[in-house]
C-alpha cells in the first residue's frame, strides 16, 4: 500500500509563488510513475505536471514556464514549485502515484491553493 500526503498550500497574491510537497510512504518501490493534478471548483481533475515512465518529466501547457515538478527519492518526497501564480490557479491540488502491478492510481488528500488580492 502506498500513502501521499500533499502540503505547502495557502493563500497567495497573484504574482505570488508556492511550493507544495508531496510525501509517499509504504510500498514505495511499487510506484510507477508521480504526478500532481488540481481540481477546480466545478470542473474535472486534470494533470498539471507529472513524471513519465523514463522520469523525464512533462508539463500541461498552463503549467510550462511557471511551473517546475521535481523529487527528492532521498526523503521520498515530490514538489511542484509554482511561480507566477494567477487567480485561474485556484484549486485543490492532488499528489498522484500509478503502481507497478496493477495501475491503479492512488491519491493524496489534497492541499487547497488559493490565488487572491
Amino acid at each position: 500500500q502506498v500513502q501521499l500526503v500533499e502540503s505547502g498550500g495557502g493563500l497567495v497574491q497573484p504574482g505570488g509563488s508556492l511550493t507544495l510537497s508531496c510525501v509517499a510512504s509504504g510500498s514505495i518501490s511499487s510506484i510507477y510513475t508521480m504526478a500532481w493534478y488540481r481540481q477546480i471548483s466545478g470542473k474535472q481533475r486534470e494533470l498539471v505536471a507529472g513524471f513519465g515512465y523514463d522520469g523525464g518529466s512533462n508539463y500541461k501547457d498552463f503549467a510550462k514556464g511557471r511551473f517546475t515538478i521535481s523529487r527528492d527519492n532521498d526523503k521520498n518526497t515530490m514538489y511542484l514549485q509554482m511561480n507566477s501564480l494567477k487567480p485561474d490557479d485556484t484549486a485543490v491540488y492532488y499528489c498522484n502515484a500509478v503502481i507497478k502491478s496493477s495501475y491503479d492510481h492512488v491519491w493524496g488528500q489534497g492541499t487547497q491553493v488559493t490565488v487572491s488580492s
